[in-house]
């Protein structure tokens, strides 16, 4: 089947299914399914544009109400994962996945589904050491901190995805898996973003979580966006066995829907002729959530999950197949996902704008109905009984707000090292969150390839290479010279949206009151503001 994919959609919907349906008008060619690689800006009114970690000159509504209220069906079926520039409360509202809109459904913090026999799974957010080890416990309305470490990534995520051993065939991340950059053209990847050297060099780009998936679940494809450039990879695994036939995943990230961009992607991907043409639960994954369901927690206190070191009772929480069976029964072997979507909020009205409506947590129905069939604990629920508990909670963001700095939590470091998720270098087109320095939006331009000529996704990679994460790369790519034709290889049947009314991101060089934000900028960041507006000319 034909699967579209796509990097950072941030809320252009309209645009995107107008370029699918350019597509099929050139070349005759109808994707069976669209992913979305995060910052899918889900924004159903004002408030929660509100929710949105973009600063306030960016707070557009763009197209998305109008799919949510039903004035606009999605075309084709629409799958995404979260990124760093989302809805919260929204997205909140469906931990476990669930439909945003008729015909698009969010995967959740974390999920697996199938379709067409495709195992798809996912990860929403990204990677911050700060917060990587605490529990979901935000909720709206955010203050300067939540409306930021809602959308990072947690341990628990990582460690569902991480007890599934069935095959996986697409994994999607937000932030790229780190140490990817060194299975494709670095070479070529450097002189796009040259701002990407240090971080290359140090191997320090990129979210240490997604690596540690990828090594783990081995996906046939892996997808990403958020650096906001084109850049293929292929990654040949190693084995732990003799017997462990060799496994090797193709790795795409992808630019933001804007024009003149590599943002659009069509593939071909193996699929089950006779499997259902609905959206699917995946049988393991349900099993795994009821496994770990003990392990959820809402508190903002730093905990590990259970490791095999003499300090919990059971550390493997995978599951039996009589376990994925039980499932199966449950079900009567119906996997199919119910289209029950609902909706939770007022939809945004453009002849009657509400400036100051305030976000409310919500417990959808969607959540409420999949925790009670399977037996989960309903997170946003949890939250909710805690806060009517007086639990303190309020008193213990207090004093933390007291503890913090500019550069994060005070919180004891997690067990990886390093605060980075590839955002630590400076862009020229960044969108700047105040103080926020690990978030920043990162994007150039790419090299735009002829419409007459799309480039080809081709199966063949060259320089494969089997390297160990944590190696140094040396400032010398001569290594990559034989890199170049990897990422010619790296497209298929790609189309580009260059509509001239599009309106591009751009940087902040004052804040809401025109007040210079000079300093507030960090030394890293101190060339943007030298630099010529690259997206003018889009």
């Amino acid at each position: 089947m034909k699967v579209a994919v796509a990097g950072c959609c941030h809320g252009a919907l309209d645009k995107m299914y107008e370029t699918l349906e350019l597509l099929q008008r050139r070349h005759n060619v109808r994707p069976d399914l669209l992913l979305c690689c995060g910052d899918f800006q889900a924004v159903r009114n004002e408030a929660d544009l509100r929710c949105m970690a973009v600063p306030a000159k960016y707070r557009d509504m763009q197209t998305f109400y109008r799919y949510y209220s039903g004035e606009k069906k999605a075309p084709v079926l629409t799958v995404f994962i979260g990124g760093n520039h989302e809805a919260s409360n929204h997205l909140q509202e469906l931990p476990y996945g669930g439909w945003v809109a008729p015909n698009i459904y969010y995967l959740g913090y974390a999920g697996v589904v199938r379709f067409r026999g495709v195992r798809i799974g996912g990860i929403s957010g990204i990677f911050k050491s700060h917060d990587y080890r605490k529990g979901h416990f935000e909720c709206p309305p955010y203050n300067q901190q939540t409306i930021r470490s809602a959308y990072h990534v947690r341990n628990i995520e990582v460690f569902k995805l991480k007890q599934l051993k069935r095959p996986i065939d697409i994994f999607m991340s937000h932030d790229w898996p780190r140490s990817i950059y060194h299975y494709g053209n670095k070479k070529q990847l450097l002189k796009m973003k040259s701002f990407f050297r240090q971080e290359v060099e140090s191997n320090t780009l990129g979210s240490p979580a997604a690596s540690e998936l990828l090594q783990h679940l081995k996906p046939t494809y892996w997808f990403s966006a958020h650096l906001h450039v084109k850049f293929a990879a292929f990654m040949q695994h190693e084995t732990n066995s003799k017997e462990e036939l060799p496994k090797a995943t193709k790795f795409l990230a992808l630019d933001k829907c804007l024009p003149h961009r590599d943002f659009l992607q069509i593939i071909d991907v193996e699929h089950d002729p006779n499997a259902s043409d609905s959206l699917e639960y995946d049988a393991e994954w349900i099993a795994v959530l009821k496994a770990t369901n003990s392990l959820v927690n809402v508190t903002q206190s730093s905990w590990n999950m259970p490791e095999k070191n003499g300090l919990h009772a059971k550390w493997d929480y995978s599951v039996t197949e009589e376990a994925i069976k039980e499932v199966l029964e449950e079900l009567n072997h119906d996997l199919k996902i119910p289209c029950n979507f609902t909706l939770t909020a007022a939809c945004y009205d453009p002849s009657k704008p509400q400036k100051n409506m305030e976000p409310v947590h919500t417990i959808n129905p969607q959540t409420t109905e999949f925790c009670a069939q399977f037996g989960l604990t309903d997170i946003n629920d949890r939250i909710q009984q805690a806060k009517e508990e007086g639990s303190g909670r309020a008193e213990c963001e207090e004093e933390e707000e007291e503890e913090m700095d500019s550069t994060g939590s005070a919180e004891e470091p997690s067990e990886y090292n390093t605060d980075n998720s590839g955002l630590s270098s400076f862009n020229p087109d960044e969108i700047m969150l105040d103080e926020e320095g690990g978030d920043e939006d990162l994007s150039t331009c790419s090299v735009d390839p002829s419409p007459d000529h799309p480039p080809e996704f081709s199966t063949s990679f060259s320089d494969i290479r089997i390297m160990p994460d944590s190696m140094a790369v040396s400032s010398d790519d001569a290594t990559d010279s034989n890199n170049e034709e990897l990422e010619k290889s790296a497209g298929s049947k790609q189309v580009e949206e260059k509509s001239p009314t599009e309106r591009s991101l751009k940087r902040i060089g004052a804040d809401e009151n025109g007040n210079s934000g000079v300093k507030k900028i960090k030394r890293r960041n101190q060339a943007i503001y030298a630099a010529e507006d690259d997206d003018k000319t889009d």
